[in-house]
């Protein structure tokens, strides 16, 4: 089922005046279930195109539409709603609140939401006893390692259970075992309850893990292909 899809997107930005075409006419859809890696150079317009089918950033031209419904087109109370609603966001910097528990930084996005106490905790709960932070459940994040705030970031991201996730960059701040644990954890997720995640990355282990690979370059599709489960490819 499809769940995102871009028609003719460009972005052109202008800074000093100068205009920069970030994402150049691209045409692009995602599947539900899928893990996909976009990865390219820094300046490729990776990141402006995951942005954009995020909702956090809007293009010069074209049409986005999640679930159906085009997004690019709406008022920013009404995107705000929707991309609070419908899209769980994992970044390269945790952006966990400082002063609130894991628990309920997990929570935050329901609490916005209007969502009961006790069923926000005990989602939150759920959550992050599934990915091996039980044991953690009221610390904040000045007590966890940065392994464990990012697996916060991914519950977090999970709670108010969005029809994808896109993460940017997640692994940038991780030492090897914990990369490797979270990976395997959001591929169990992928797996198992069907969770689409759309990877914006320049690492090679996160590659390895995709099922399908985005390869962008000058603001363009350069390749676009799906792996089999025995394949390597190196980018």
């Amino acid at each position: 089922m499809k769940v995102i899809e871009l028609k003719n997107v460009s972005k052109i930005y202008n800074p000093k005046g100068i205009a920069v075409q970030a994402v150049n006419n691209v045409s692009i859809e995602f599947s539900q279930g899928e893990f996909t890696a976009i990865v390219g150079a820094s300046g490729s317009g990776k990141t402006t195109l995951l942005n954009i089918i995020g909702g956090i950033d809007t293009p010069s031209s074209g049409e986005v539409y999640v679930n159906n419904k085009q997004i690019n087109q709406l008022s920013e109370r009404k995107l705000t709603e929707f991309r609070r609603d419908n899209i769980g966001f994992i970044f390269q910097q945790y952006n966990l609140l400082p002063v609130l528990t894991a628990t309920e930084n997990v929570e935050f996005i329901m609490e916005l939401q209007g969502k009961p106490k006790t069923e926000r905790e005990a989602r939150a709960k759920e959550l992050l006893i599934a990915i091996g932070l039980g044991e953690k459940l009221n610390e904040r994040p000045s007590k966890l390692s940065g392994g464990q705030q990012q697996r916060v970031a991914v519950a977090r991201a999970l709670a108010h259970k969005p029809k994808f996730v896109i993460a940017d960059e997640p692994t940038a701040n991780l030492d090897s075992k914990s990369t490797e644990d979270l990976l395997q954890m959001m591929q169990e997720l992928n797996q198992k309850e069907g969770v689409t995640f759309i990877f914006s990355t320049h690492d090679q282990r996160v590659v390895d893990k995709a099922k399908r690979v985005i390869v962008f370059e000058d603001g363009k599709v350069k390749e676009d292909y799906t792996k089999n489960d025995n394949e390597k490819h190196k980018i």
